[in-house]
């Protein structure tokens, strides 16, 4: 079996990245994580070296600009034949020259129901803030408009009277840890790039 070949890019503790990674022992799961991007020094990285998958970071004081930096990373990414690019807890919103080379083939997960909270790292405080009944997260297809892509899937938190957004972060995390591993099974057996 050909699995998709999968990259992901991460700034932080990596929870996403490590449901990928466990989806991928499975030897029937159509996917596994080929290439692992960050744009700073964090933990995802360690997870990426203990599993054995080739990782790099793309500080941006190493380039002109943003530009330059996703250029770049893009071109990694393609050395190691990635069909599909995650945004795992990518805290950088990508530069066009990044989305063109993967368009379609670019998906993130954010913590709300889109379009609600759309274009921010604080999207659980703002929910919790906003005093709405329930929450939640989104995997979304990645266009030059933040967190305006196409909808792929959901999944919907209650939000508690007595929730923080440490508890209310906690409950959303668990479910994106099984919704992306079954967005990325879904789309292994679908033609890329997907049409936006």
């Amino acid at each position: 079996m050909s699995r998709l070949r999968v990259g992901v890019l991460v700034s932080g503790r990596g929870s996403n990245l490590q449901a990928l990674i466990e989806a991928g022992k499975d030897p029937m799961y159509p996917a596994r994580v080929v290439m692992v991007c960050a744009n700073r020094d964090c933990a995802a990285l360690e997870l990426a070296k203990k599993a054995s998958i080739s990782r790099e970071v793309f500080r941006l004081a190493n380039f002109p600009d943003r530009k330059a930096r996703d250029l770049a990373m893009g071109n990694t990414l393609r050395m190691h034949d990635v069909e599909l690019v995650v945004c795992a807890g990518y805290d950088a919103i990508l530069e066009r020259v990044f989305t063109r080379q993967f368009e379609g083939r670019i998906l993130n997960i954010h913590p709300s129901l889109l379009p609600d909270f759309a274009g921010t790292m604080d999207a659980v405080a703002m929910a919790l803030q906003a005093g709405v009944k329930e929450t939640g997260c989104t995997v979304h297809l990645v266009t030059d408009d933040v967190d305006q892509g196409p909808i792929l899937a959901q999944r919907r938190v209650e939000v508690r009277p007595d929730d923080t957004v440490e508890s209310l972060r906690e409950r959303i995390q668990a479910e994106e840890h099984t919704l992306l591993p079954v967005v990325v099974k879904r789309l292994a057996g679908q033609p890329l790039p997907l049409t936006l």
